[in-house]
């Protein structure tokens, strides 16, 4: 299926099988549009399976990687919406943060610049958060009167931070710089601004060239297991593990070690 998304840019390296999304408003500091979610919810889920991709970046153009929701394009126009129309934007944008959970390719986040409110929650989504030196970033909800529990982030903010921090974050709505998201766990990597995309590009191919099964039952079972005791979790572990097994990834790693080569997985 050809991806041609209108209102984001997007390629694809077929050398790496890496596609990199890159948002595309940058006199708008990336700010989302009606539009823009719905393209990103359709092309997260269509890379599901997309031939020939097997990792992903997402990245924004210019001095921000997204400052959120528009404010004309949406926020003002939500104040004309019934109670239907807002949870139907609500459920749009909790679709996006499901696509890409649900997503098997393994994503990374090239944070270039300001990650605020829904662009905080798209990166908090991410698999891998790579971000520049100058990436701050807040969970805005509450400072406009809107819970700090939006898109998933009072799901996603714990696991990666812990409780504490994560409800001073969302309750606060405060900016932070990128040496204390990396301190706290929120980034993986912080890195110099010109470097950002080629680190998170780099990280990528990285995992394109491993076992991409693997790498999506890995991805399934972080989703899955939050809502188990450790007995359901040990249970599942075992019957994906035994799975991966008799896959013949499983036996090529081995014959890689045997002869002293690089696995060429499947």
């Amino acid at each position: 299926m050809a991806i041609l998304p209108k209102s984001f840019l997007y390629e694809v390296d077929s050398g790496t099988g890496v596609a990199t999304i890159t948002l595309n408003r940058p006199d708008r500091l990336n700010a989302l549009t009606f539009q823009v979610y719905e393209e990103l919810r359709d092309v997260f889920r269509a890379l599901d399976s997309e031939a020939g991709v097997r990792a992903i970046v997402i990245t924004g153009s210019g001095r921000a990687f997204c400052s959120g929701g528009d404010v004309e394009d949406i926020i003002g126009q939500l104040f004309s919406r019934d109670a239907k129309g807002l949870l139907d934007f609500t459920w749009l944008t909790c679709d996006l943060i499901l696509a890409m959970r649900l997503c098997r390719r393994p994503i990374v986040a090239a944070l270039n610049g300001t990650v605020a409110g829904a662009g905080a929650v798209i990166a908090a989504a991410c698999d891998i958060r790579i971000a520049a030196e100058s990436a701050r970033i807040a969970f805005l909800f509450t400072r406009v009167g809107l819970s700090g529990a939006d898109m998933g982030a009072a799901w996603l903010l714990p696991r990666l931070v812990g409780l504490g921090r994560a409800t001073e974050l969302l309750m606060t709505g405060d900016f932070i710089d990128a040496s204390r998201a990396l301190e706290i766990g929120l980034y993986n990597r912080v890195v110099p601004v010109d470097r950002v995309v080629a680190e998170a590009r780099e990280f990528a191919a990285r995992l394109a060239l491993g076992p991409s099964k693997a790498l999506a039952v890995t991805k399934e079972a972080l989703n899955r297991e939050a809502a188990m005791d450790l007995e359901q979790a040990l249970e599942l572990e075992a019957k994906l593990q035994a799975e991966l097994m008799q896959h013949p990834n499983f036996r090529e790693s081995y014959e890689a070690f045997k002869a002293k080569r690089q696995p060429k997985f499947q």
